[in-house]
């Protein structure tokens, strides 16, 4: 089976295992981070019959937006955005050239910015930081549908 390309194709791994991803290297690509994530949740639902609520939509491509745009601002060099869609949650994993791990504040209404990822551990039913031989990755997934029942 071939491996995911970064055109943003859709590949079925397993029956149950879909992925796509894309590099990014501009501000002007988060957008298109964006796009990838919307195109691809569609395509899970639409070709593949599996279900995707309206806020899973609007919360991972929030989430996508978040992480390249950390991506972006932090580290040269593109980034790599990875979604895999397993047992009916999406995991979103962005990859950036910066091993040094992202500073994780308290939560602060008054701070003006920097609240990215308080907003992707929010929506984000696990969050991981993961050493990379070059870089870091990070991890979160987000559920498919409402009522995951």
């Amino acid at each position: 089976m071939e491996p995911a390309t970064d055109d943003g194709d859709t590949q079925l791994l397993t029956p149950d295992v879909m992925m796509t991803s894309g590099a990014f290297e501009g501000s002007e690509d988060i957008a298109l981070a964006r796009d990838l994530a919307r195109s691809f949740l569609t395509d899970v639902q639409a070709v593949h019959g599996l279900p995707v609520s309206p806020d899973a939509m609007s919360m991972v491509q929030l989430v996508v937006s978040e992480l390249v745009t950390n991506a972006r601002k932090y580290a040269p060099g593109p980034c790599l955005l990875n979604l895999e869609v397993t047992g009916g949650v999406v995991q979103v994993s962005v990859w950036d050239s910066n091993p040094t791990p992202p500073s994780l504040l308290a939560p602060d209404p008054t701070r003006i910015g920097r609240h990215g990822l308080e907003i992707v551990m929010a929506l984000g039913q696990s969050f991981a930081i993961h050493r990379e031989p070059v870089g870091k990755r990070i991890t979160t997934t987000i559920t498919l549908t409402d009522d995951p029942a």
